[in-house]
């Protein structure tokens, strides 16, 4: 390699890439390279690396030496990206073997840098996608709740009438341990007095078991006081009164 094809190479990069490249030595230069069609306002990621060259004696009929180093501050870029993408790069010099190829080279790294761009923001866009289609399936789950059947409503309606039967049971035995002795035995007889219907109509959501349950006491106190007027609205009907009175 003539120093005068390298000298001539390098004018010709200084004046393409004046503020990106950065010579280091007589063959060894440094181009700072990003995405051919970067745009932060369509969404596009800050991403920008270096291109490191290093020029062998047999240049260009032979491949420089080429390394890629991530800038700080400007995006990031995994290991393994930056493998494919020297890959790609040697690949493209192979190709142009016994030419002057660092222009070559830097275009080709521009346009892979705008695919990995795209990439990034493709995947994060199929990720995003796929949170809201779980969210959107957890909300109608827990929206939806269990679906009703014929079983499992007769299920219910056993458990709910229980738990019915179970809290009048014990309001009316809270009744009746708020009453003396006697008021006890008197309710007692009155609910022994009661016909089939009132007694139906007194305790209906219970099942007849319930009913026919031996010790079983319901009283409902209500109907003890109204028994009791009535009793006492009979006594006074059952006097009379003659002329001679």
């Amino acid at each position: 390699m003539s120093s005068e094809v390298l000298l001539e190479e390098f004018e010709v990069l200084e004046s393409i890439y004046p503020s990106e490249l950065t010579k280091i030595s007589e063959t060894v230069i440094q181009i700072d390279v990003e995405p051919e069609d970067y745009d932060a306002a369509d969404g596009g990621e800050q991403l920008k690396i270096t291109l490191e060259v290093q020029y062998p004696p047999e240049y260009p009929d032979s491949l420089p030496n080429l390394s890629l180093h991530a800038i700080e501050g400007e995006g990031e870029i995994e290991d393994s990206e930056i493998n494919n993408l020297l890959k790609d790069l040697r690949a493209v010099g192979e190709e142009n073997i016994g030419i002057a190829m660092t222009f070559t080279l830097v275009s080709h790294l521009r346009e892979q840098l705008s695919v990995l761009v795209k990439t990034r923001m493709e995947r994060r866009r199929r990720e995003e996608m796929e949170k809201e289609r779980l969210a959107i399936e957890a909300e109608e789950a827990r929206t939806r709740g269990t679906p009703v059947t014929p079983e499992s409503f007769r299920a219910w309606k056993i458990k709910f009438e229980q738990e019915l039967a179970t809290a009048r049971k014990a309001r009316e035995e809270e009744k009746v341990r708020g009453l003396t002795a006697k008021e006890r035995e008197e309710a007692k007889r009155i609910v022994g007095r009661l016909s089939g219907r009132q007694l139906f109509e007194r305790n209906k959501n219970l099942e007849d078991e319930t009913l026919l349950e031996e010790d079983a006491v319901s009283v409902d106190i209500s109907q003890y006081e109204r028994t009791r007027r009535d009793e006492d609205e009979d006594e006074d009907e059952g006097i009379t009164f003659s002329d001679s009175d």
